[in-house]
This record gives C-alpha cells, sequence and structure tokens, in this order.
C-alpha cells in the first residue's frame, strides 16, 4: 500500500475563508482511489437492483485489484459517499478507522467532485463497506478494530437472506478467521462458524457452506483435531463446488486428514490434485500441498521425481524434503536420522515430523529391497550391519523385519533359519505380471477424471441458448472477460 500523501501542503486558513474560499481538491492518487471505489459501488447497485451475482463477483476482484492503494481518507470519504450520514454503520465503520489529520477535510471535498451516485439503503452496499473497512483494519495489522469489524458485520447479515449477499459474505467469513488466526484465538470462533454454516445451509448459500467448511476444517487441524475434522466433513451437505479456490482448500484439507488417518492411496490424490488445481500464483499454498504429498509417497514406497522438487520457485522450501527422499531412496537409516535432526525445526513447523518417524520402517524396507537385489544370499548377521539396526538382538531384529516384508510382498526370497540366510528368488519378468496393466490402468482412470472435471467447469451464460446476444451486451461481457483476466492473479495470490 502506497504512502498517505500529506494533506496540508499550505498553511492554515480560518474558518470563515476556508468556507469563502473553494476547497484543495485532493490529490490525483486520491482521487482516482476513491473514483475506482465509487465505481464499484455502482456496480454492486446494479447487480443487486437486477440481482446479477456476476457483478458482485465483479466488484470484489475490483476491490483485491484496488486494496494496495487504499488509504485511510480513501475509505473515510467512500464511506460518507455510500452510507446516510445519520446510519448506524457509518458511526460504527468511521469509529474504527484510524484518526489523520485532515480527513474531515478529504471526506467534504471529496464529495462535490463525486459523479457517481447511488442509492442509499442497499444491503450490499452497506456489507460491502464492511468488507472494506475489514481489508483495509487487516492490512494495516490493527486487529483488534479488524475483529470488531468482523463481529458487527456477521451480526448485521445474520438478518439478510439475499443471493447477492452470499458473495460478499463469504469474504467477510474468510476475514473473519483470518484475523483471528492472526491472534491466536481460533478456539474463539468455532462456535460462530458452526452456527454460521448451519445457518447458510437453511438459506441454501452454497458458497457460504464451502467456504464455512473450510473454515471449520482449517479451525478443526488448527487444533490437530482430525477426527473432530472428519466428523465434520463426512456429515456436511455435499454439493457441486462454485469457487476453485475453495474447492483447493478443501482438497488439501481431507489429504491432511486422510494422511492422518493411514488412508494414504486418498490422500496422494487429494493432494496432488490440489496442487494442480491451485492457480500458479499460490505458490505458498502449492508449495504445501508438494510438502504433504511428497510424505505420503514415500509412506506408499514410491519415490517422487527429481522434476517434482525443482519447481520454479519451489526449489529452496523443498530442500530438506529433497534431502529426505534421498535418505529414503538409498535406505540409509543412518543418513535419514541426520535429515530427520537436521531440518527438525523445518518439519515441525510444517507440521509433518509425526509423519517422517513413521518414514523410518519404509528407509528400512527400502535398504532390504536393495539387500535383495544385490544378494542371492546373505546372512541376517550381515543384513543387520548394512541395515545399521542398533538394537540389543541386531539379528533377531533383522530376522523379523525381513519376514514381516517378505509376508507383505515388498521381497521374493525365503529364509532359512538353520542357517541364519536370506535367499532371494530370482526376478521374473514383469512384463509377465500384471504391474503394467495396473499400470495403465490408473494412467487412463486419471486422463477420463480430469476429461470430467473439465466437462464440469465448463460455464455458460444463462438462457444463452434462447436469447441472442446484442452488440451492448456483446462489448459489455467481453470488457468484463478482459476485466477477469487483468485481476485474476492479483485475486488469486489475496485468496491463497
Amino acid at each position: 500500500m502506497p504512502e498517505d500523501v500529506e494533506m496540508n501542503d499550505s498553511q492554515p486558513q480560518p474558518a470563515a475563508a476556508a468556507a469563502a474560499d473553494a476547497t484543495p481538491a485532493p490529490t490525483p492518487a486520491a482521487a482516482s482511489t476513491l473514483q475506482h471505489l465509487k465505481e464499484i459501488a455502482s456496480v454492486i447497485e446494479a447487480g443487486s437492483l437486477t440481482k446479477e451475482v456476476r457483478r458482485i463477483f465483479r466488484a470484489v476482484r475490483l476491490t483485491v485489484a484496488l486494496r494496495r492503494r487504499l488509504a485511510v481518507r480513501d475509505v473515510a470519504a467512500f464511506l460518507a459517499f455510500a452510507l446516510p450520514h445519520s446510519s448506524e454503520a457509518f458511526g460504527r465503520l468511521s469509529s474504527l478507522l484510524p484518526k489523520e489529520d485532515g480527513s474531515e477535510m478529504d471526506v467534504d471535498s471529496a464529495a462535490p467532485s463525486a459523479q457517481v451516485s447511488i442509492k442509499h439503503g442497499l444491503p450490499e452496499i452497506e456489507i460491502y463497506c464492511y468488507l472494506l473497512v475489514l481489508i483495509f483494519l487487516i492490512d494495516s495489522k490493527k486487529y483488534d478494530e479488524a475483529k470488531a469489524c468482523a463481529s458487527a458485520s456477521i451480526a448485521r447479515m445474520k438478518n439478510l437472506n439475499r443471493r447477492t449477499v452470499d458473495v460478499l459474505a463469504s469474504r467477510i467469513y474468510s476475514y473473519y478467521s483470518y484475523v483471528h488466526e492472526l491472534t491466536n484465538s481460533l478456539a474463539e470462533i468455532r462456535g460462530t462458524l458452526l452456527a454460521l454454516h448451519r445457518t447458510a445451509t437453511l438459506h441454501r448459500d452454497e458458497l457460504g457452506q464451502e467456504t464455512l467448511l473450510n473454515l471449520l476444517l482449517r479451525n478443526y487441524l488448527h487444533y490437530n483435531l482430525y477426527d473432530q475434522a472428519e466428523k465434520l466433513r463426512s456429515k456436511a451437505p455435499r454439493f457441486e463446488a462454485h469457487s476453485n479456490q475453495q474447492f483447493c482448500r478443501y482438497l488439501f484439507y481431507l489429504g491432511k486428514i486422510r494422511t492422518i488417518q493411514l488412508e494414504y492411496t486418498d490422500a496422494k490424490e487429494s493432494l496432488l490434485q490440489a496442487a494442480r488445481k491451485a492457480p500458479t500464483t499460490a505458490r505458498g499454498f502449492r508449495v504445501q500441498c508438494n510438502k504433504w504429498a511428497i510424505i505420503v509417497r514415500l509412506l506408499l514406497g514410491e519415490i517422487p521425481e527429481r522434476t517434482v522438487f525443482m519447481q520454479k520457485g519451489m526449489k529452496e522450501a523443498l530442500a530438506p524434503y529433497f534431502e529426505l527422499t534421498n535418505a529414503v531412496r538409498v535406505g540409509d537409516l543412518e543418513l535419514f536420522r541426520a535429515v530427520a535432526e537436521k531440518f527438525a525445526s523445518t518439519f515441525s513447523a510444517d507440521r509433518t515430523r509425526n509423519l517422517i518417524v513413521r518414514l523410518r520402517h519404509n528407509v528400512i524396507r527400502t535398504g532390504l529391497r536393495n539387500i535383495s537385489i544385490s544378494y542371492s544370499r546373505i546372512s541376517l548377521a550381515d543384513i543387520a550391519k548394512k541395515l545399521r539396526l542398533d538394537s540389543d538382538s541386531p539379528v533377531a531384529d533383522a530376522e523379523s523385519i525381513v519376514a514381516k516384508a517378505i509376508r507383505d510382498g515388498a521381497i521374493d526370497a525365503t529364509i532359512d533359519h538353520a542357517n541364519g540366510w536370506m535367499v532371494s528368488k530370482e526376478t521374473g519378468d514383469v512384463y509377465s505380471t500384471n504391474e503394467p496393466q495396473i499400470a495403465f490402468n490408473s494412467r487412463i482412470a486419471f486422463c477420463l477424471d480430469m476429461h470430467n472435471e473439465a466437462v464440469k467447469a465448463l460455464r455458460f451464460p444463462p438462457n444463452s441458448h434462447k436469447e441472442k446476444e446484442s452488440a451492448e451486451k456483446r462489448r459489455e461481457r467481453l470488457q468484463q472477460e478482459e476485466e477477469l483476466a487483468k485481476h485474476m492473479a492479483e485475486e488469486d495470490d489475496d485468496d491463497f
């Protein structure tokens, strides 16, 4: 957000002289920002009067692109323009804004120059004012004021049941949870989020339902309440996703829940799908998805490709997991311990340390598989030495490990208990087994799923097959598509 421009460039004048002379015009940057806010308000008004939700979406996108330029005087002037001075919302929101010298002068001077007029009393305009002030307070790190603003806006929306308000409400819910997460007070709002989710379900507000469901899952997972999160997820109503960002979040949370519940195959599918669907600008989200996906693939006995760790902008963040993968690939238990200790703080911050503890058995199994491939016959004592087992009875441990690996089908060998040997069987032709068929089947299923999701994601204007598009509507649609493409990057960056 740019620095605030000094308001009083000249010496202050007496009140009578100031009333007689023309008030000084605001700076070009401030005037431009305020004018953009007024145009956004007119878009919301049009969407409210025509009940077109897409116009509200467009207003939110324009606000996201404008948020870095907001200043106190812009927000104060817009509140004076959009809300009646005698309304309760105007008084409450104005009191939450930081005080600045000359802010009153800006409000008065900006009003006569306004070329856009809107209808007062629309709930969408009032809720948008709450959203704008909330965004500004969070960006200004005024978290206590932001919490008060979010609570007041949610109390106001409890009496509204309009589809055009649902879009703004979903954004307010997200910022409401975000500001409490910043102040480490997520547990305090869990009951409020559950009540809001119940209300959204009764109102058939599907966008609000998926937003609040993700916020509740994040709330539970923040405190490691995985069982409660799974119970909520399994009993929540299911419907077609309305927001790609919310669907990506849902897949990520589902992947984390499945991982903790040892359902690694489903977890891998959810995490990889979340990483693929996330926009390229959401780098932090994609990094987290890849971290968890790497751990899940290692737990499944797979070794991720090197290209996973070399993705643009992720190489440094994934470096600890690259070394961990190398240790698992080699099957070196000592190297695995060294990497786990070296990056213990990183794994703890990512909340993956408990999963890495599970990988110890996979490291041993990988080392044993390499040994069975390299030796047709080897003693159990040598196996214990190569695996670097540091227990009191390494030979007995090695025997139990080999027996379990044979039972699970990890290696094709037998144990000669009399001589204390492991005898490996000759490796047959892999193409005579069902493995190629299984591999092709998984790839075909992946392609078919991607095709079905792409077909479901296709969207068309309502009643496009009944009405012919006029030239004016076509120009308006093309203009909206250009604005959507222009602001999509900023919206995705803000959402994640």
